[in-house]
């Protein structure tokens, strides 16, 4: 891909071989975009204090950055910079030129793009649909790690023409697309118009900045708002709200899947085989087929469902639909099975958290299997739940408390109230406990837990509940 423009008089062209936002991590000929304060300000981000990178461009030239993509206000009389002025390409918004990037670049590519939101589970949805459709012959292009917000879906598509990668090396791309602000899958889908739209689910999550639930159903709903002309709707029939946003997709295709109600795609038959595996019949308007999941609970076969649907998109049968996802493995921190030493097994779906997913895990530990001794819940505080965070937090740990686990402790802020609401629902004082931070968690667990037992940690980011499964590695080392 070539660059060119002119500064200070001079002609600048560059062979540009990657993109970076990070100076610490530009490699030789990558163009960097330096963002600011003002660009975060500008679009969907809800950290209160941002880095100028303005202050790391001599470092990345140092690195062997092409050239670098900057705010000109921001560029405009600072005589440190003076020396790169003919290799800074001067925009008004970084974020904003690295958006417009990444949509030229599949405007000119041209083949399918999948868009995969909901409120849980779209890291799994999206790398399950990415490992069918490649299992399935499909040269595949998907976001990297859970890269969903508005600087991750850009670089995401812009790897279609990074590290030597060409755009007609891929078929299909498959994006993940996040959301915490209003207004933001609408961002998403401006960049990368979807062919493909799926709506896994719409749970409270982010309500400190969505406001309420219809807030955030209203969110998601941008996904079918923003399909391109023609374009498939994928939505869960068993959500009521995400099934009735069939109602704003009138020019295009709609598929539904689910569990429970009448839908396109679904899943009858279901049992759990063990810990990490799920079974169930499989059908789809092409025909059925026998799945063995290796990922445990409910909601994961409802994300395994969506990669259906988008596989019947492209006329994938089921019986390759089934092959291809028995191979498939979770998603690192999100439900992976580690069986370490001394007959320990821990569920690290450390990841992130919220009630719904948190419940779907917590009663498949409580499932668990026939071999499992005590069945230990570690849960950490979930976050962003706005104004109704304790009721929510409360109630969750009153249902955990119904399903039967042995052991439920809560980890740091809110958390406590998942305690409270287990207690009230029957759990006891000596099989329930709060800690304040995951390190005060980790060195209580690592004295706790003894052969046969089945762990499962889970909580949202800011709470860094993956100190608490480091912990239990690191004194039972992985078989």
């Amino acid at each position: 891909m070539r660059a060119s423009t002119e500064a200070t008089g001079e002609f600048f062209d560059k062979e540009i071989n990657g993109f970076s936002i990070d100076s610490r991590s530009v490699a030789p000929g990558e163009l960097f975009f330096a963002l600011s304060a003002e660009d975060y300000r500008r679009h969907c981000f809800t950290a209160t204090s941002f880095a100028d990178a303005h202050e790391f461009i001599p470092q990345a030239f140092e690195s062997g950055a092409a050239a670098v993509v900057a705010r000109g206000e921001r560029v405009e009389g600072d005589e440190h910079l003076a020396p790169f002025r003919e290799r800074l390409l001067l925009v008004d918004d970084v974020i904003e030129a690295l958006q417009l990037l990444a949509h030229g670049v599949l405007e000119s590519w041209g083949r399918p793009v999948v868009g995969i939101t909901g409120s849980a589970g779209k890291t799994t949805s999206k790398d399950l649909t990415a490992h069918v459709l490649g299992v399935a012959g499909r040269r595949v292009l998907s976001s990297r790690k859970n890269f969903n917000n508005e600087l991750g879906v850009a670089l995401s598509v812009l790897q279609l023409v990074s590290g030597g990668a060409k755009p007609e090396d891929f078929d299909v791309a498959v994006l993940e697309m996040g959301m915490s602000l209003p207004g933001e899958i609408a961002r998403h889908c401006l960049v990368a118009p979807p062919d493909i739209g799926v709506v896994l689910l719409v749970a409270p999550v982010h309500l400190e900045f969505m406001g309420s639930i219809e807030g955030v159903a209203a969110g998601k709903a941008q996904m079918v708002e923003g399909l391109k002309p023609g374009g498939t709707a994928i939505l869960n029939a068993d959500d009521e709200r995400v099934a009735s946003m069939r109602e704003l997709h009138k020019d295009g295709r709609t598929l539904t899947f689910s569990i429970v109600k009448q839908s396109d795609v679904s899943a009858s038959n279901i049992e759990s085989t063990g810990l990490g595996l799920s079974r169930f019949r499989l059908r789809t308007p092409l025909g059925e087929a026998d799945v063995t999941l290796p990922m445990p609970g409910r909601h994961n076969v409802m994300n395994a469902l969506a990669a259906a649907c988008v596989a019947t998109c492209f006329n994938i049968e089921p019986g390759m639909i089934a092959r291809a996802l028995e191979t498939a493995a979770p998603s690192q921190m999100r439900g992976e099975v580690l069986r370490l030493a001394g007959g320990l097994t821990v569920l690290d779906d450390s990841y992130n958290s919220n009630p719904r997913s948190l419940l779907s895990m917590a009663e498949a530990v409580a499932q668990g299997g026939e071999d499992v001794k005590r069945r230990v819940v570690v849960a950490g505080e979930m976050l962003e739940l706005g104004a109704e965070s304790e009721a929510i937090h409360r109630e969750t740990g009153r249902e955990i408390g119904g399903f039967g686990v042995d052991v439920l402790w809560g980890v740091r802020g809110h958390a406590k109230q998942i305690i409270e609401g287990a207690r009230e629902a029957g759990m006891s004082r000596e099989a329930t406990a709060f800690f304040e931070t995951s390190e005060e968690a980790a060195n209580a667990l690592v004295k706790l837990v003894q052969s046969g037992d089945l762990v499962l940690v889970k909580g949202s980011r800011g709470v860094h509940t993956e100190t608490i499964v480091e912990a239990l590695r690191k004194r039972h080392e992985e078989k």
